[in-house]
């Protein structure tokens, strides 16, 4: 594992090795729904774990992101002291056509 600093960059999962179940038990979970919201209609990269508006603590956000992680749906990366993310929209799309977009329309 690379290491930036002192933390250990993070391991990512691509979507093609995803069952179905773990990325609909990722997408359950109404905080880790409101993390792919925001990161949707944000620019890759452009968003740090911090600057996102969910009722949780620190090391809660870090495990919804591990679950994001691991079920394909995020990538992250670090810059300097913050860790950014962006939505593997393309890579997750292609293994799972319109699973996205109904959780993102919200119906």
């Amino acid at each position: 594992m690379a290491v930036s600093g002192h933390r250990t960059a993070p391991e990512h999962v691509h979507p093609d090795e995803v069952p179905v179940e773990a990325a609909l038990a990722a997408l359950a979970d109404p905080v880790r729904l409101t993390l792919v919201r925001q990161l949707a209609v944000s620019a890759d990269w452009s968003r740090s774990c911090g600057s996102f508006d969910v009722p949780v603590g620190k090391a809660a956000l870090s495990h919804h992101f591990t679950v994001l992680r691991g079920a394909g749906l995020v990538e992250q990366r670090d810059e300097g002291p913050k860790r950014v993310n962006r939505l593997r929209r393309a890579e997750f799309d292609a293994r799972f056509p319109g699973l996205l977009d109904l959780v993102l329309r919200g119906d």
